[in-house]
């Protein structure tokens, strides 16, 4: 009998980790550990998807083993208690991740058991890419450019066959969670090929023209599937290829190819984090002095809460607080805003993220706020700041997104919202919406001469 331990891989079909196995008998641990960095969309779902994946088994005449507690001593007691032959899983790259399974990896040597690992969540395993000298890269032009020519791996078969396993699935409160505060997608596999269909039967082909418009809906709404393993990554590569094929002209195959893009970006993030794992807390980019972040609780409670008094920044975070989820331009500008107009640690932002988004991953996550924060890789140049009303403009023009987030000035014309910074107070309607609590341009050079001052400039 074969253990299959399952962590960011919850589907059956195009996992590596049970392809093609006879007699699997698939567990899934809460640990303990892990639910320290937890959050409740995140926990909300993972159990909805969970229950999914618990409910392909059963159709397969097996069901899902469901354990809590530390994998080290869980994984060992159970697969010598079942007789299990050989034990194996699908490889996850944060440092946490690779210490947890080194030392379930040896706490099964110990017993005797064997252990086989698979890389399943990437197309290209971290340390497969890497410049002449065999570093991994820190420009992402060309490792998008390696990655997108490499070839890619087929979907994986299911498991032949399955067992039994025996185990609840805990509610939130179980787990030590809330409700959370913002919707969530529906979860599992069937939930995640609908959005892949929908999305490559039309947006696909206009991705590369709309996709920064929050309103466009031209996004696949992927990342939380990709995030949990609710979809396999070849089976996207595939479904995209077949797309790429049904075009009708270069334009839409242009298009397909810069969602491509996007998926070797979540890899590149994914290998970077794999080689220095302390970027969960260290600037990637090193400056000559430490940057002189400011403490300011009043306004990092605006930005939480939406109530900056720039109108695309705070349609973002509302956004976040309803949906759990934030259009990826937008990400961007509320980023920009905290880490350059604020000058408010990056840290406190991806804390925020990761306590709100559904979709948080560590690598991607981490990769875009220390971008924002010019202090990752390939970042943003310091002196390029986000002026957010010029983006809201660009991205919002006719000002649907902010409307939707920010009701109170949905029913202003789109003029008045995008001018909203340089009215005066008599000036602004009464809609119970805030002035802006900083002003951009003066922000913006106090940012530039900090960054100066961090890079001995000053």
């Amino acid at each position: 009998m074969y253990l299959h331990w399952h962590r960011r891989d919850l589907r059956l079909t195009d996992n590596l980790g049970l392809a093609n196995r006879a007699d699997v008998l698939p567990v899934f641990v809460f640990d303990d550990d892990v639910l320290t960095y937890a959050s409740p969309p995140r926990m909300a779902f993972l159990l909805e998807a969970l229950s999914a994946l618990r409910a392909a088994y059963r159709d397969r005449g097996g069901d899902l083993l469901v354990e809590r507690g530390d994998p080290v001593d869980v994984i060992p007691s159970v697969a010598s208690r079942l007789d299990v032959d050989r034990v194996g899983w699908n490889r996850d790259y944060s440092g946490l991740a690779v210490e947890r399974d080194d030392a379930v990896r040896e706490a099964l040597a110990e017993a005797g058991i064997p252990t086989e690992t698979f890389h399943d969540a990437v197309l290209h395993e971290p340390g497969t890419i890497t410049t002449n000298d065999g570093d991994p890269y820190a420009v992402f032009t060309y490792f998008g450019k390696k990655w997108l020519d490499r070839e890619k791996e087929d979907p994986a078969s299911p498991p032949e066959s399955v067992v039994s396993g025996d185990g609840v699935l805990p509610t939130l409160a179980e787990l030590g969670f809330d409700e959370p505060d913002g919707s969530t997608p529906d979860a599992g596999t069937d939930a995640a090929a609908d959005r892949l269909s929908a999305f490559c039967a039309d947006p696909i082909y206009r991705y590369d023209e709309r996709r920064d418009y929050p309103a466009a809906g031209c996004t696949s709404r992927l990342s939380a599937d990709l995030k949990f393993g609710t979809i396999g990554i070849r089976r996207v590569w595939e479904a995209t290829e077949a797309a790429r094929a049904d075009a009708d002209d270069e334009r839409e195959r242009e298009s397909v190819t810069e969602f491509q893009t996007q998926l070797a970006w979540r890899e590149f993030y994914t290998h970077v984090l794999a080689a220095n794992p302390s970027l969960v807390t260290e600037n990637y980019t090193a400056y000559d002095r430490d940057i002189e972040w400011r403490t300011d609780e009043d306004a990092l409670e605006a930005w939480k809460t939406g109530e900056t008094g720039y109108p695309i920044v705070d349609a973002g975070m509302r956004q976040l607080l309803a949906e759990s989820y934030v259009h990826n331009r937008v990400r961007m500008i509320v980023a920009s805003f905290l880490t350059k107009d604020l000058l408010i640690d990056w840290r406190e932002g991806y804390d925020w993220f990761r306590e709100k988004l559904v979709d948080h991953d560590t690598a991607n996550d981490n990769g875009g706020w220390q971008w924002a924060a010019s202090t990752g890789t390939d970042a943003q140049p310091y002196f390029r700041i986000f002026n957010p009303m010029t983006q809201g403009e660009r991205y919002d023009p006719d000002t649907e997104y902010i409307g939707e987030y920010v009701p109170e000035l949905a029913d202003l014309e789109p003029e008045t919202i995008h001018s909203w910074h340089e009215l005066e107070h008599d000036e602004r309607p009464d809609v119970g919406y805030p002035a802006p609590i900083v002003d951009h341009a003066t922000r913006r050079e106090k940012a530039i001469a900090t960054f100066e001052r961090a890079r001995g400039e000053a």
